[in-house]
């Protein structure tokens, strides 16, 4: 691989994020259910959310307002501010956690970053984005943040345009296959998927990759050694 960049996506490959949602979600179906089952309001937030895409983008305050706009759905209106109230206070809470950084991932950073430019490519809210990365003490690594509004091939191609490189110098790694690996295994990029626990529904894809340019790890640490370093 004649590879200069390699980016990293944030969430769930850098730091903890999707479980926090979960976790979110959990206490907003039992707020509900005194109105409708539990898996019944999962389904109608789930499909809210993807509606409110286009419009919210990716993020936690999208989440917030796709909460509030399915217990007004579920509820015909009738739903008590107080509900609303709590509502917003899980989406702050969510804004206030503390970034976890999964393990693995300074040691991999330090190993890398006198090697390649080391980019973050991640997708969602620009200030929430921002503030995970300053607060997570690992932006000194970093050559390039990308925040985009979403993970398509031409989003992948405008920042390796502005990397000045060419795709097949190009490594991505991320948990997503839909968001991560895909659009830049179009593109002609490399790209290394390391699954995480937790996943949300709208990036799950079942698909079967068969590409040079693509490999599997079990753990961040399995980067090293499919970039050539020995540890």
């Amino acid at each position: 691989m004649s590879i200069k960049v390699i980016a990293f996506d944030a969430d769930d490959t850098l730091w903890v994020n999707e479980p926090y949602f979960r976790e979110t979600e959990e206490e907003f179906c039992r707020l509900m259910e005194p109105y409708i089952p539990q898996h019944t309001v999962a389904r109608e937030l789930l499909r809210t959310e993807i509606a409110n895409l286009p419009l919210y983008g990716y993020g936690i305050k999208g989440f917030m307002l796709s909460m509030v706009e399915t217990a007004l759905a579920v509820t015909s209106n009738t739903i008590d501010i107080s509900a609303v109230e709590k509502i917003i206070g899980y989406g702050k809470a969510l804004l206030a956690r503390p970034i976890e950084i999964l393990d693995g991932v300074e040691v991999v950073l330090d190993a890398l970053k006198d090697r390649f430019r080391l980019v973050v490519a991640t997708k969602g809210d620009l200030l929430d984005q921002e503030r995970k990365l300053k607060n997570s003490g690992i932006d000194h690594f970093f050559h390039h943040v990308e925040i985009m509004s979403d993970k398509q091939e031409s989003d992948y191609m405008k920042l390796i345009r502005h990397l000045d490189i060419q795709p097949e110098e190009f490594l991505m790694i991320g948990n997503s296959l839909k968001s991560d690996i895909l659009p830049v295994l179009s593109l002609g990029g490399h790209a290394i998927h390391i699954p995480f626990h937790t996943t949300w529904a709208h990036e799950h894809v079942d698909v079967h990759i068969d590409n040079v340019n693509f490999r599997q790890a079990v753990q961040i640490s399995d980067v090293l050694e499919l970039v050539g370093i020995k540890e």
